[in-house]
């Protein structure tokens, strides 16, 4: 990303912000304040990736949001304190059963507990292994995204020696470490249990064995391998890794890890991750836990299992800044994440661009483009939004950007594709989403008696505007029709005129009938982007059946 922006008066307002990433930004402040290379220390944030399948969002989104208190911190800091971020990806773990959604699965079967960057690449390509395709996966959306990160790969780091000094300092501390994991495992879980992981020389797989010697002085462990053979080696060199749980700890030591944030399913292990660092002479960093997504039926996403969106399936339909605004918002709370939940994602990050402009210093700060953009957003373009536009892809046909340009540019002239180009973009996901998910449910109706005459009094209305009216005057020209007709007057409320208000029954009707769905964005704005001669097409069509019958 772009070296972090914000103003002394934003600033100011982050230390009383009440936004996620400076509340965690601050508690990162004390922990390093009580820390004796607190105040000299690069602060090292840290994300953790298991490559056993395609990357998906929430990979995306943890870190999406380690971004965003990184640079909530370097703001508190006034960007005096250097600071890293490493993906970390665990690639060296055996792969212990073969995700659903990968070509020829029988082909892998031979390779099933081999570290996944042993495991050979069945997607095809420049990658030796399945592993290194998963973290190229990873990589190139990050730097598409523009994520200022550096990457680690755990075979990489092991075999290079990088935590030989920590798996030494663990056969001395072995004893202290299986006290501590023992009591969390069960009974026949405890009988065959080790911390340490060898790699089998003879079949390179990861070997879930107990050990039958830690020997400290050599730094070696002694077990038996798949024939029932004593073996015996050293624990360096990349020849032998610690479990997932162990190895959380041991990394926070071995890299000085001062934040990182993980799921909801790792919350009861923290305590464990946390002993295990202490053990080995570290402290352990500040945690941030945050709710798991849900799949479409309300199941949580599995990497193994390819449900939910791959973050390629959202970048179809939506910006990664409407991406980065799910992952923004309400961490802690569950929610579910499938594709109807993108045009109000792209919608309400529209929105709060909008805003930010016009908006003082605190509420800058909170406001979450500041987050996504690293304290400078993109300048707000004309007020379309994502559902306007699904709808005038309806009514349109559009197949192509130029047919909706061609509305675009009569609702806001001097607007061109290369001076507007968030609403270029948006212009090229609306047409992918309705030919995807709306229009398969498209369903029109006819108009019954009633209905028959308020559209023919909403045509005579429509045609006594003038050309070029702006959507408020037909959102109260349509009002004014709806109030006139007894079975849309909602007698609990009063009109500026005094007279009744008007039911969503008459707007619901509209929509139902002239664009087959049940809702949709405010009608008066969107009849100014259609075109009030295009829209009283639509009611002709409609009062001749043919919408119907299409």
């Amino acid at each position: 990303m772009t070296a972090l922006v914000y103003t002394p008066q934003q600033s100011a307002a982050a230390t009383d912000s009440k936004a996620w990433p400076f509340e965690e930004a601050r508690r990162l402040i004390k922990r390093l304040e009580s820390l004796p290379d607190g105040a000299t220390k690069t602060v090292l944030f840290e994300t953790g990736y298991g490559p056993s399948g395609l990357p998906h969002i929430g990979t995306f989104g943890e870190v999406a949001r380690t971004t965003m208190v990184r640079h909530a911190f370097e703001t508190l800091t006034e960007g005096k304190r250097k600071t890293r971020l490493l993906c970390f990806s665990d690639d060296m773990d055996g792969m212990r059963k073969i995700p659903e959604n990968v070509p020829d699965r029988k082909a892998l079967e031979p390779y099933l507990q081999m570290p996944l960057t042993s495991v050979p690449n069945p997607f095809g390509g420049d990658f030796k292994s399945f592993g290194d395709h998963n973290n190229a996966m990873l990589r190139r959306f990050l730097d598409t995204f523009g994520f200022e990160y550096e990457f680690a790969s755990a075979t990489e780091y092991y075999k290079a020696g990088r935590f030989d000094e920590m798996l030494l300092r663990a056969t001395e501390r072995y004893d202290a470490i299986m006290n501590v994991m023992l009591p969390t495992l069960g009974a026949e879980r405890q009988a065959t249990y080790s911390p340490f992981l060898p790699i089998s020389p003879k079949s390179g797989r990861v070997l879930y064995v107990p050990m039958k010697e830690v020997n400290p002085k050599d730094g070696t462990i002694t077990f038996a391998d798949e024939d029932g053979r004593d073996v015996t080696l050293p624990v360096t060199g990349g020849r032998v890794k610690l479990q997932w749980k162990p190895d959380f700890g041991m990394r926070w030591v071995a890299l000085g890890v001062d934040f990182e944030m993980f799921g909801k399913d790792h919350q009861t292990n923290a305590p464990v991750y946390d002993k295990i660092c202490e053990i080995l002479g570290g402290v352990p960093p500040q945690h941030y836990v945050y709710e798991l997504f849900l799949d479409d039926k309300g199941e949580k996403i599995s990497k193994s299992r390819g449900n939910g969106l791959t973050i390629d399936e959202w970048l179809t339909y939506a910006s990664p800044e409407s991406l980065a605004l799910f992952m923004f918002q309400k961490p802690r709370t569950a929610k579910r994440l499938y594709f109807d939940v993108i045009p109000r994602a792209v919608d309400e990050y529209l929105q709060f661009l909008s805003s930010f402009p016009k908006q003082e210093a605190k509420q800058q700060i909170d406001n979450p483009v500041w987050h996504i953009h690293a304290g400078e957003p993109p300048k707000p373009e004309i007020p379309v939004t994502f559902g306007l536009l699904l709808n005038l892809v309806s009514v349109s046909h559009a197949h192509t950007k130029d047919v909706l340009w061609g509305f675009l540019r009569r609702y806001a002239p001097g607007a061109e594709p290369d001076n507007a180009p968030i609403l270029d973009k948006l212009a090229g996901y609306a047409i992918r989403y309705y030919e995807d998910f709306v229009k398969p449910t498209k369903k029109f109706r006819a108009p019954d008696e009633v209905e028959i005459e308020a559209l023919k009094n909403l045509d005579k209305a429509l045609a006594a505007l003038p050309a070029g009216s702006d959507g408020d005057t037909i959102q109260n020209t349509l009002l004014d029709v709806g109030r006139a007709i007894p079975r849309y007057q909602d007698l609990t409320k009063t009109s500026p005129s005094g007279g009744p208000g008007v039911k969503l029954d008459w707007f619901q009707a509209i929509y139902e009938i002239l664009l087959g769905q049940e809702r949709g964005p405010r009608l008066g704005t969107f009849v100014a982007l259609y075109g009030i001669q295009e829209t009283r097409g639509l009611i002709a069509k409609a009062l001749a059946g043919e919408l119907a019958a299409a």
